[in-house]
């Protein structure tokens, strides 16, 4: 009897375990397998790092007390019961099953072998001594996120030697094409438009290789080399994203690009940069990697951009809209429901008209940038401007899109950045439908993170006919926000979840109707 009993218990103990450490290892993922940012996360969220029914099973050890068999069996019952009620929740971002994970699963596994072969023999078969068998499995459940931290930490030399030996493959490839030139791109916002508008005005003359989706780290970058850059490749555009000090600079070196564009610099990620001079400090890393025939974008117009003194005397080129002596100036701009449309003047003294369907005063930066680097390349703007008419908006990214009845939806869900959030509700507000906004707000801003969204709030007050906020303690300070304003309460809705949002958008959409989707949290945030 407790033979049978101890089998059912530990294949409804093996059950639980892999559904615990799959969910854990995804989060693990979403935090790029960094130890210190899964902390964090564990501990920001400890109901799903550590939940009540993992402590359930703890009263699998009272009944042992009674009889062993009674034990084993109230514990497979348990477990079995915790597999079969455990929540279904969609995912946003799947977990990907890349050869790292696969390598950190068997460590995981191999730990928790271990440690039932250690109860096994430290009961030595004693029938008094099987609670051991019992008790060890039960707190390496409650404690199963833990196994997943020393499996990483484990695996952690042997992960960076094979990180190393890419990174050093990809580079060896880049130099191997002495006619390939590099174009980096970063910022705080604005960096993948940047790339999509330049790769289609670059593609009207050259062959031209972009990173694709956010590939925007060092691995990106590296995978996009070892798998997609061919000898026929004349121009390779890099993405560059930064959560911390050098991440720019690394990529830089991995890549040695010829041109640099610095979109702009907000408070984006202050809960690993700390300040807004650490993320200044490495966003202009693009620019002061540079060599000396090198070329720096940068927009004129972002205070945070200017303020900073460039150590690099490299040529550089402004754009802007507003600041004086620009090479690339944005004049006579005009919305439409057919999009924008403006002039470009050259500091030659050059004009020409652009007409695009990307909304937003902040893609006239993304394409002043795109302008200048290509123009710099020789190439003419009456073939610019051409290429402009067929840009596409780039998937959630402010892209505009007819749903179904009253409905139309623009889809800025990629965005996460105050001053991005700001310019889509400036877009929403010219809007000459009904005006709603959908966001759970914006996260990983350290401790302004209160502020800058209260303040977020205050303005869609201004702007919003009916605002609809995603989690219950995820927007609080948006809550708050709109309390101070005095927006009227019955037309904000604190929704559960993104579909209770999306439930109550269709409620609410009596006639015609404008929606903004701003962010959409990652599942590490679900709540």
């Amino acid at each position: 009897m407790v033979n049978l009993m101890m089998l059912l218990f530990f294949a409804a103990w093996a059950l639980y375990i892999t559904l615990r450490v799959r969910k854990g290892v995804h989060m693990l993922q979403l935090n790029a397998y960094r130890n210190e940012r899964f902390l964090r996360w564990a501990n920001q969220n400890r109901f799903r790092a550590f939940p009540v029914t993992s402590f359930f099973a703890l009263a699998a050890l009272i009944a042992f007390w009674l009889a062993p068999w009674a034990g084993f069996l109230i514990g497979a019952l348990i477990y079995g019961l915790a597999c079969y009620f455990r929540p279904k929740t969609q995912e946003k971002k799947k977990l990907v099953y890349t050869s790292r994970v696969k390598r950190l699963l068997v460590t995981i596994g191999i730990l928790h072998v271990v440690l039932v072969s250690v109860s096994f023999w430290i009961s030595a078969g004693e029938e008094s001594s099987l609670i051991w068998t019992l008790l060890l499995p039960v707190l390496a459940a409650i404690g199963s996120y833990l196994f997943i931290l020393v499996g990483n930490f484990v695996n952690w030399p042997i992960e960076r030697q094979i990180n190393q030996y890419y990174f050093n493959d990809a580079e060896k490839r880049v130099q191997s094409m002495p006619d390939l030139e590099v174009v980096g791109i970063t910022g705080s916002y604005g960096k993948t438009s940047t790339k999509h508008v330049l790769e289609t005005v670059l593609s009207a003359r050259y062959n031209v290789l972009m990173t694709p989706e956010s590939y925007n780290t060092k691995m990106g970058v590296t995978k996009t080399i070892r798998t997609m850059l061919k000898p026929y490749h004349e121009l390779f555009i890099a993405e560059m994203g930064a959560k911390q000090e050098h991440d720019i600079e690394e990529i830089c070196e991995l890549v040695h690009h010829k041109y640099g564009i610095l979109t702009a610099v907000g408070e984006q990620h202050l809960e690993t940069f700390k300040s807004l001079s650490n993320i200044q400090k490495t966003k202009f890393e693009i620019v002061e990697t540079l060599p000396h025939e090198g070329t720096a974008f940068l927009n004129k117009d972002d205070e945070n951009i200017m303020s900073y003194e460039q150590q690099n005397k490299c040529r550089t080129i402004y754009y802007g809209i507003d600041a004086s002596d620009l090479h690339y100036r944005a004049m006579d701009i005009s919305y439409s429901s057919r999009g924008t449309a403006f002039t470009i003047l050259k500091y030659d003294g050059s004009t020409v008209e652009v007409e695009t369907k990307l909304l937003g005063r902040h893609n006239i930066y993304n394409i002043l940038a795109a302008v200048a680097v290509a123009s710099e390349k020789g190439m003419d703007l009456e073939t610019i401007a051409r290429a402009l008419r067929t840009l596409q908006p780039v998937a959630h990214r402010l892209e505009l899109k007819k749903s179904s009845g009253n409905i139309t939806i623009v889809d800025d869900s990629f965005n996460s950045n105050p001053v991005g959030a700001g310019m889509a509700l400036e877009v929403l507000g010219s809007m000459p439908e009904k005006k709603v906004l959908v966001t759970p707000g914006m996260i990983e801003l350290g401790e302004k993170e209160y502020e800058l969204n209260k303040a977020l709030a205050e303005k869609a007050a201004d702007v919003c006919d009916y605002i609809i906020l995603v989690g219950q303690k995820q927007t609080a300070p948006l809550q708050d926000g709109l309390q101070e304003k005095n927006y009227p309460q019955d037309q904000y809705y604190v929704a559960s979840d993104l579909q209770d949002a999306l439930e109550r958008m269709q409620q609410i959409a009596t006639e015609p109707s404008v929606v903004l989707l701003e962010n959409d949290l990652p599942d590490t945030f679900n709540e």
